[in-house]
């Protein structure tokens, strides 16, 4: 039986007696790739059934301004791995980065970046598994080489997983119902649905760790709800039924929601069934924002590939038994670097000695405390696949956002409080703040080392 600590917050406050936090936590890392803020119940979506989401929200603490390191998802995946910002670890863009992403004649060459994780980081899961952690990865990896004959010298199984199943270079499955076209996940029959697949594995690996004395750390990160939009056929009729309404799109991306919320359902599920909910924490996040062609983002302005918080702001919950408050709801700007030193202090595992700092520990927010942190920034200096987003950089401090584009200079500065959707660019009117934010952003990426584009007319 793992020994129990006082929380801080219960010696404080004389709590009653409520479930305390586990010395060494179980952690279940769950990521959805392109689920953007507001598909989901308890991030506003009226029509998109999400039950045990919405559930889970009411159990842990829902932050509000959550944040992707980057509105692509290879840079988030490195940023959760290492506790680095993508323009620290120069991983950029979605992998692999190459010329037919370029619009026509274009003003900036994009920055030169890697394609895949260096096996010389030290992961997340390489700390836990040298502090006594089962590690299991399920899902999507998209650090590795997507092309080439060795490139599973970067798959998860040599960055720290004891398990790794799905986990590739790839970006997308290629398609949700088996046969699947992965390495390392062999289909079982025809027809089955990858979602569910990825959910039974995960709670095989749950009810093998009860009978374990060790903690483990699952990184559930889901393929769904990326394209093919392709979700089962009974879930996308209910959807097609309905019509239009606000908070649907296409019926089919409703369908792949509504297929996630039961998978994650399972998960939690599991964790009870098994008497490991109480010693388990489980996030719930994204890798960047919704696509636009298939997501309604409600208020948000443009999407996935973008700078604008329809490409940025994902939803970001955590549900810790004995430290976070059950239903509450947290403004502070978090952002997925953060999840490295949350993760490995919750654990009882020191941070490197060497760490850069560019991740913040969360453990007294969710406690319920503040964050000590001015700022948080972005680097996008690479043309996302669609081609039309303009490169550039992007600082969130406080209620205000700026946006500096790197072809022309030029500034957008917006109040997130008053406009969430980005309407009205306030440069003009508040040029002293707006430069102030250019130049810490600026700075910023001097501490870092960016790589920058590089211009060409």
């Amino acid at each position: 039986m793992r020994l129990l600590l006082l929380s801080a917050l219960s010696a404080c406050t004389g709590a009653p007696d409520v479930p305390q936090p586990a010395e060494r936590p179980n952690v279940v890392l769950v990521l959805v790739d392109d689920l953007g803020a507001f598909d989901i119940g308890c991030y506003g979506n009226p029509a998109v059934n999400t039950p045990r989401i919405d559930r889970f929200s009411r159990e842990a603490v829902r932050f509000t301004d959550g944040y992707a390191a980057a509105p692509v998802c290879s840079p988030t995946r490195a940023s959760i791995m290492t506790g680095k910002s993508p323009a620290r670890i120069r991983i950029t863009n979605h992998a692999p980065d190459n010329e037919r992403f370029w619009p026509d004649d274009p003003i900036l060459e994009p920055a030169p970046m890697l394609d895949r994780l260096p096996l010389e980081e030290v992961t997340l899961a390489e700390h836990l598994s040298a502090a006594g952690y089962d590690t299991a990865f399920m899902g999507k990896w998209h650090l590795a080489p997507q092309r080439v004959d060795d490139a599973n010298e970067w798959f998860p199984d040599q960055q720290g997983f004891d398990i790794n199943l799905g986990g590739n270079g790839a970006g997308g499955p290629g398609r949700f119902f088996a046969p699947y076209r992965f390495p390392n996940l062999e289909s079982r029959v025809d027809g089955e649905y990858l979602p569910y697949r990825l959910g039974e594995e995960a709670v095989a690996f749950l009810e093998d760790q009860a009978d374990d004395d060790d903690p483990f750390f699952l990184a559930l990160w889901h393929y769904t709800v990326h394209w093919p939009i392709e979700a089962p056929e009974e879930l996308v009729e209910g959807y097609t039924a309905r019509g239009d309404q606000p908070g649907i799109k296409m019926p089919e991306y409703a369908a792949m929601t509504e297929a996630l919320d039961q998978v994650f359902g399972r998960v939690l599920d599991a964790l009870e069934r098994t008497g490991q909910a109480d010693d388990t924490v489980v996030i719930f996040t994204s890798d960047n924002g919704a696509l636009l062609s298939v997501a309604d983002l409600g208020p948000l302005r443009k999407a996935k590939g973008y700078l604008y918080e329809g490409g940025l702001r994902v939803p970001f919950m955590v549900r810790w038994p004995g430290v976070t408050e059950a239903g509450r709801v947290d403004s502070t700007p978090v952002i997925s670097t953060d999840l490295f030193p949350t993760i490995l202090t919750a654990c009882g595992v020191a941070l490197p000695e060497d760490y850069c700092g560019d991740g913040a520990d969360l453990g007294g927010a969710l406690r319920g405390g503040s964050l000590d942190r001015a700022a948080i920034h972005f680097h996008y200096p690479n043309y996302a696949w669609h081609r039309s987003n303009r490169l550039g950089g992007a600082i969130r401090a406080g209620r205000h956002k700026l946006i500096e584009r790197f072809d022309d200079g030029s500034l957008e500065l917006f109040d997130l409080q008053e406009d969430l959707g980005e309407e009205i660019n306030l440069a003009a009117q508040q040029p002293e703040l707006a430069e102030e934010l250019r130049r810490q952003l600026d700075d910023w990426r001097e501490r870092v080392d960016a790589a920058m584009p590089i211009r060409v007319r």
